[in-house]
């Protein structure tokens, strides 16, 4: 799910306290204390209850745009507190972001700009983004890219992300990232197990390393990581110093990775 359609979820569950933030101001608009600068009366003894919600009623349906124009504050000022902590979680946690050496290094593993990528095997935007990293590494030889699996579509997903950490243990990782993107439809346990034969895992091997704590310890870790940079969605990425959430076009793409190079 991308964060926008998460966002406008989210708006819905707060429209009813932002309605309550209204009405406060709308109160405080109708007040003639307040706009002569004496201090408000209290509501209860100023007026009969009826007659403040009728008053903040004629308001708001008076003034609707003033619902969303508190809307898209609250949304803005939400966003902003949490693109603050993201970028300090950023900057504390580097090295699990960039060198963690459970997570998969693709590209130039000596390259000198590092893309993180947070990804769902059944994620469609995932798979759209293929042929775009694809031709972000074509067309930056020293591109260092660094594979985060984060499995939140359901077992299917967490399947095919222990499978794929896994097949690192084998020295097959990228062959079968991009193995199972080419999977037409679900990619389910079945359609796992034929694309690591298919690029030539040792499958037998592959069940029995997928079963290792270790395996499920670096997706709790990929999960955990997620969430405190706040992509909460797939795609996610990381590229210098910058976060970016949901799917993206190469050009996009292009300019985050020279921002990043830039600013070294």
């Amino acid at each position: 799910m991308s964060d926008q359609r998460q966002s406008r979820k989210l708006l819905g569950w707060l429209l009813v306290p932002l309605l309550m933030i209204v009405a406060a101001g709308a109160w405080f608009a109708i007040d003639p204390a307040f706009r002569l600068g004496r201090p408000a009366l209290d509501v209860s003894a100023s007026m009969p209850r009826d007659e403040f919600e009728r008053r903040v009623r004629d308001y708001i349906l008076n003034n609707p745009e003033v619902i969303m124009e508190a809307a898209q504050r609250f949304e803005q000022r939400q966003r902003a507190a949490e693109e603050g902590e993201a970028g300090t979680v950023l900057k504390a946690r580097a090295d699990e972001i960039f060198r963690d050496g459970d997570s998969p290094v693709g590209g130039n593993p000596d390259g000198d700009v590092t893309l993180v990528e947070f990804f769902d095997y059944n994620c469609p935007y995932c798979r759209q983004m293929t042929p775009v990293m694809t031709k972000a590494e074509e067309d930056n030889p020293q591109l260092r890219v660094v594979y985060k699996e984060f499995p939140i579509l359901g077992p299917n997903s967490t399947f095919a992300a222990k499978a794929a950490l896994a097949a690192h243990k084998q020295g097959k990782y990228v062959a079968f990232h991009r193995g199972l993107y080419q999977v037409r439809g679900a990619v389910d346990p079945s359609k796992t197990i034929e694309v690591a034969a298919t690029v030539g895992l040792d499958v037998e091997r592959l069940k029995a390393d997928m079963a290792h704590p270790t395996i499920q310890a670096a997706i709790d870790k990929n999960i955990a990581l997620a969430q405190a940079l706040r992509i909460n969605g797939t795609p996610g990425f990381v590229v210098g110093k910058q976060i970016f959430r949901g799917a993206m076009d190469l050009e996009t793409l292009q300019t985050l990775i020279r921002d990043a190079r830039a600013a070294q």
